[in-house]
């Protein structure tokens, strides 16, 4: 496949997986970056890899760059798809992302079309491989007459839990700011039928323990809207639709007091402009007119809700461990969220030896023609390399090489529907299940439980 050049846009944690498996193929990849030295480093050692650098914003030299090759991969924040896409239809050249369709990129689906190119999103984990399967079991209920009566999805992506070892739970492996923003979202979802709405503030008090195996203390809560999911997976029988989000117990009831007290709040706050203590930050956000540990504490109870002593004490630790009644400097970015994640990503990152891992699992209750019942489960579970093994973690993995058997496969014409596409039917993705289980060793294992 040498004759196809892939032009890189990133160099993101699950870029490295991506680039591995194009160079494996004998495709030439050119890894463009803001800065040449970031692009440098991901490429370094690796065979028919290119560094330069690249600034999306213009337009002029990234038409230029996306006019030397056959794909743009753009694994950039989704913010500027829209923009690599329309360079891509100006140059009649093909794009991949891992990203959602947003409402922007879906405008350019007639433009596509009539540039004949293919514009393939949703296809790393989630979304990418969970859609995968649920269209897969969805279509082979249909096909033998049977419906969908619930379905549920949930994924996380997690310490592997002996590295779980802190009061949240959790570690980064991405933006952190990403990952706390993502806890004020809104939710909805079918429920029997009906739309249940939760708002951004709600959001950790409906988390609640969800079973997957006996041997991990899950969580989940709902992420974003799943409603469209009737749709889009063509399943307007099903009553219950829920697409969410899985950690570890715990986890939420810390978020909750996080947000009770103010700290995921991005508004400008003036005592984080400028460096200080811990303490005295702690203090401004809540208000408090003293800043030692017994008043800060006390502010806190009075603002948060615990749901018993024993988690109230757990959570004061784990606000104690994070340093927010300390002498410790704060890293001042002006607004409680962004100054509280400075201090989280030192805190809260992998160690070398330690390994992250990642949670798939879809729930089908099933109605059979014949009117019987049964739950069917597609599951992934999947463990990352050690970090500073060299090898890939498990998030970067499962989202890095599904992203590039799609490239491989636009380019050898397999995958050759045109517009703006996410994994929706069959067509596209059988293949796409074949090649990622037959030389990845990345499936969902199908159950009947019930």
């Amino acid at each position: 496949m040498s004759s196809y050049k892939v032009l890189m846009l990133g160099a993101g944690f699950v870029t490295r997986p991506t680039l591995d498996v194009l160079s494996d193929s004998g495709i030439p990849v050119t890894v463009a970056c803001r800065t040449l030295e970031s692009a440098k480093k991901l490429s370094e050692g690796v065979a028919n890899s290119t560094p330069i650098s690249l600034d999306v914003t213009d337009d002029a030299a990234l038409d230029a760059a996306v006019a030397q090759h056959d794909l743009v991969i753009s694994l950039i924040p989704y913010t500027f798809h829209a923009t690599v896409i329309k360079s891509a239809i100006r140059q009649k050249k093909h794009v991949v992302t891992t990203s959602y369709v947003s409402p922007a990129m879906m405008e350019l689906d007639a433009a596509a079309k009539e540039a004949g190119i293919t514009v393939m999103n949703e296809i790393g984990l989630d979304p990418g491989i969970d859609h995968l399967y649920a269209v897969k079991t969805i279509e082979e209920v249909h096909a033998a007459g049977g419906k969908i009566i619930k379905f549920l999805s949930f994924c996380g992506g997690l310490p592997a839990p002996e590295h779980s070892d802190n009061p949240l739970g959790y570690k980064f492996s991405w933006s952190s700011r990403g990952v706390l923003l993502a806890l004020r979202n809104a939710a909805k979802y079918y429920n029997d039928g009906a739309v249940v709405d939760i708002a951004s503030a709600d959001l950790m008090g409906t988390a609640k323990p969800y079973f997957i195996y006996p041997g991990y203390a899950f969580v989940a809560y709902p992420n974003r809207d799943s409603t469209p999911y009737r749709e889009r997976y063509n399943i307007p029988e099903a009553q219950t639709i829920v697409r969410g989000t899985l950690r570890y117990q715990g986890f939420p009831q810390f978020i909750r007091v996080l947000v009770e007290i103010g700290f995921l709040s991005d508004a400008s706050t003036s005592a984080l402009a400028t460096a200080g203590p811990w303490k005295a930050a702690t203090a401004a956000v809540l208000g408090a007119s003293a800043s030692d540990p017994a008043s800060l504490e006390a502010a806190i109870v009075s603002k948060a809700t615990f749901d018993s002593e024993e988690d109230k004490e757990r959570i004061l630790a784990g606000l104690r461990w994070i340093g927010l009644f300390s002498d410790e400097q704060i890293t001042p970015r002006g607004n409680p969220l962004d100054t509280l994640c400075a201090t989280l990503e030192k805190k809260m990152q992998f160690e070398d030896g330690e390994r992250d891992f990642v949670m798939l699992q879809h729930k089908f209750v099933i109605e059979n023609a014949d009117g019987s019942r049964e739950t069917r489960t597609s599951t992934l579970c999947e463990y990352g390399q050690p970090y500073g093994s060299g090898g890939y973690s498990a998030m970067a993995k499962t989202v890095g090489v599904p992203c590039a058997v799609a490239v491989k496969q636009v380019l050898n014409g397999t995958l050759n529907e045109r517009g703006v596409l996410a994994p929706m039917n069959s067509k596209i993705n059988n293949p796409l299940i074949k090649e990622l289980e037959e030389k990845y060793g990345i499936t969902m294992i199908e159950k009947t439980i019930a």
